[in-house]
């Protein structure tokens, strides 16, 4: 099939918990309500640190206007780093010595809530590697472990990323920069997994960490890769903005003369489906016609141009400072043969630049996962199989990157707890769309016979 893609963009759901101030996790000062908390993941109290202290905080509130910022401070009254929203990730310099640190948190009703932190600041603890706050090693877990760590180098241009492997020669998730702040997904059973720097000037280290994951059930997905400071939007299956279009083959542009009701190509959804359904409402999509190897299509613009939700980034400083996306649905069909493939796509155009990591898994053409190459408008195939289930829910999750030179990274696709490394690059194109956006798609086989299916859980992250 050929690829014809319109833009999608996105935007962050921000919210609120019930309606009251902030709590501690570990008792010290709150003021508003007795219903407030502040966790601190690093650096852990009575500790010994580095001059670079890598500081790892999430708060919670019952105000239903939610958290305004979590901030650091260095010795009371002495304000170190603020962060907006309800979690912060941050490195400080502090001199050798000891300090009386707190993680303060400030909702939106007016409440806040303070951790103090004592630690001691150590030249002879700044030693090259990398440091695992979290998870501990031959630590027992549940399903989503969360991965906290910071490292360091003798190279003068510093670490380059941070990575996580689930298992040896398995990259499930990287980060730029010298610290790393994720939530992976494991089914049961022991990992040995590896938190892994790598410098600027080639060089590399690891930590190994041993985990035991207990309570998950056999399809849960390795990884998730969401960490606490990407902005995500939950149930889009349930939101507005999705519109639909004919693609007629043999040329698959969008067909301005086609109506939804066909004859060439038909195509229709609706939203707020009971049955089937995990979430009690999702959004079904049909396609069906006359003409053999017909598409529909669907896009949703979410930051940027045209934005439905809200955010259409006038200023143009949100959709340049993305550069992580991850797309997260389950589908379901009840006669899946009939699809010659199914596609999901993000999309982003910044810069003059159009970024378009376009999956599509052949079913019929072939149950097998191809990735879009914009200039030289061609599918490529990856050799990784593609084999969603029939009468039952599927779960993908896709996970790419805009690396800091402007090029596309293919990254991961796990379906169904399997999950594929391809680390692929390609550069991007012109364009004059501005924003962020997804697209779904439906290709109809030789016969075009219509089908169906259900997405569900549809949840977009982005940082």
């Amino acid at each position: 099939m050929k690829k014809f893609c319109l833009p999608i963009f996105f935007s962050a759901i921000l919210c609120g918990c019930g309606g009251g101030a902030l709590k501690n996790q570990t008792q010290p000062t709150t003021t508003g309500s007795a219903d407030s908390a502040v966790q601190v993941l690093s650096p852990s109290d009575n500790s010994t640190v580095g001059s670079q202290v890598h500081y790892v905080a999430n708060a919670t509130t019952n105000c239903a206007k939610g958290i305004a910022s979590v901030d650091v401070y260095s010795a009371p009254g002495v304000l170190a780093h603020s962060s907006t929203g309800a979690s912060l990730d941050a490195t400080i310099t502090l001199s050798p010595g000891p300090y009386k640190t707190s993680v303060q948190a400030t909702d939106n009703c007016g409440g806040t809530a303070t951790t103090p932190v004592n630690i001691t600041v150590s030249t002879a603890a700044a030693q090259p590697g990398v440091q695992v706050v979290s998870p501990a090693d031959n630590s027992t877990v549940s399903s989503q472990v969360h991965y906290v760590a910071s490292a360091s180098s003798t190279c003068s241009a510093g670490v380059g990323s941070v990575g996580v492997y689930s298992a040896p020669g398995q990259l499930a998730y990287t980060a730029n920069g010298s610290s790393l702040d994720a939530t992976l997904n494991f089914s049961s059973g022991t990992y040995n997994t590896t938190v892994q720097e790598w410098d600027n000037c080639g060089g590399s280290s690891s930590t190994p960490v041993t985990i035991t994951v207990q309570g998950a059930t056999s399809s849960s997905p390795v990884p998730s890769p969401v960490p606490s400071n990407a902005k995500t939007f939950a149930n889009l299956q349930k939101d507005k903005g999705w519109t639909g279009y004919g693609l007629l083959s043999p040329s698959y542009s969008i067909c301005s003369s086609c109506k939804a009701s066909g004859p060439k190509v038909t195509w229709g959804s609706q939203q707020g489906v009971s049955n089937p359904s995990q979430s009690g409402s999702s959004m079904q999509f049909d396609v069906g016609g006359a003409t053999p190897y017909s598409d529909a299509l669907w896009n949703n613009h979410l930051i940027g141009d045209f934005s439905s939700q809200g955010l259409p980034d006038s200023g143009k400083s949100l959709a340049p400072s993305l550069h992580n996306f991850v797309y997260d649905v389950y589908f379901y069909a009840d006669n899946l043969p009939l699809s010659q493939a199914l596609e999901f796509d993000i999309n982003q155009f910044v810069n003059g630049k159009s970024f378009i990591w376009g999956h599509e898994c052949r079913v019929a053409g072939g149950n097998q996962w191809d990735i879009w190459d914009d200039k030289a408008m061609a599918w490529h195939p990856t050799g990784v199989a593609c084999n969603p289930k029939n009468n039952a829910w599927n779960h993908l999750t896709i996970q790419v990157q805009r690396t800091s030179d402007d090029q596309l990274l293919f990254q991961t696709i796990t379906l169904n707890g399997k999950t594929a490394t391809l680390n692929y690059k390609e550069p991007p194109t012109s364009t004059g769309w501005y924003g962020v956006t997804i697209n779904y798609q439906m290709d109809g086989n030789g016969s075009q016979q219509p089908y169906s299916i259900w997405l569900d859980n549809l949840n977009f992250s982005y940082w």
